[in-house]
Order: structure tokens, then sequence, then C-alpha cells
């Protein structure tokens, strides 16, 4: 017998037990959860969160790129969009022209330093002081490292806007120089 089956049994004995005068049987009904209205969702909140996320998913998308300097990528255009999507292409472009790749990726510390307007933000401007050590440059050719810079501790003000459609996108960025954050 299937759990179907057997659900449609018992339903029609308790309703055949109700009819024969037994006591009615007692029921508990599961408790409901809810989602709070769409006013108790904070649009500032949402906001940010989504602004920051987006944010930390184009550098990954971008360090994913970097490993192969595909600069054509289809995902970065996903969480890139104008002035930040052609900084991201031009960078990857430039490092293949090189023969350049890169490998690891950088870690975030990020904040949020304005939103406008401030009750419903369609724009958030994101500080982040990223940590290049562990994303390098090395040549594709042989795995050689290009350069001896080490990386380190730079500040990046990014500017994330929401599009048309509703979803937040990435539209410019800058990278300030190593020890702009320390």
């Amino acid at each position: 017998m299937n759990p179907t089956t057997r659900l449609v049994i018992t339903a029609s004995t308790l309703i055949l037990l109700g009819a024969c005068g037994a006591p009615p049987a007692t029921t508990t009904k599961a408790p409901t959860t809810a989602l709070p209205p769409s006013s108790a969702i904070n649009p500032a909140d949402a906001a940010r969160n989504e602004a920051v996320a987006v944010y930390l998913k184009m550098w990954s998308v971008f360090f994913s790129a970097g490993s192969t300097s595909d600069w054509q990528s289809p995902t970065l255009g996903q969480h890139a969009v104008g002035t930040a999507l052609n900084k991201l292409t031009d960078g990857l472009r430039r490092d293949r022209d090189r023969g350049v790749v890169t490998k690891g990726e950088p870690t975030h510390d990020t904040s949020v330093s304005s939103m406008e307007p401030p009750v419903d933000p369609k724009k958030v401007v994101v500080r982040d002081c990223s940590d290049s050590s562990n994303a390098l440059k090395y040549r594709a050719d042989n795995g050689e490292r290009v350069g001896n810079t080490p990386g380190g501790r730079q500040r990046i003000d990014a500017i994330v806007e929401k599009q048309p459609d509703g979803v937040w996108k990435v539209s410019d960025f800058g990278v300030h120089e190593v020890g702009s954050c320390d």
C-alpha cells in the first residue's frame, strides 16, 4: 500500500467513526510559518546585503576567469556592468596578451560607506580592504611568477547600483595602491 492510499483509508476511517457516533477526533494544526509582510523588510538592509554580496561575487568570477585570463568569460557580466565590466575585461585582455594568468584569490574586508537614497537605496558604495597577497600573476607558459611584488592590503571603492530590471550590479570601482588601507 502506498502512502497516499494509507492517507485516504485513514481519512475515510475517521469520517466513518464520526458518522457512527464516536467521539470527534482531535486534530492539532501544524504551526504556520508566515513570511513577514513586504513592508516589514527593511529596504536599506536588503540593499546593503545585496550590494556587498554582488561585489564579492564579481571579484570571485573575475579571479576565476583570471586563472586563464579569459577576458570573454560570460560570467563577468553577471555581476558587473558599464565601467566596472570594461575594467575587468580590459585587465584580463592585457594579461592574456602578455601571457599572464592569476593564481589564487584575494581576501576581502568590506563595509558600506554610503547608500542613496538612504531609505530605499538604488546606489550603494562598498569600501573594501582587500588583501592580494594570495592572488599573484604568473606566466602562463612556464608558471614563473611575474615580478616580485608580494601583493598586500589595498583599498577598493566600488559603486553598486540597482539596475532597471531590479538586479544589483557593480557599475564602477577603483583599486588603490598596496598599503592604502593599512
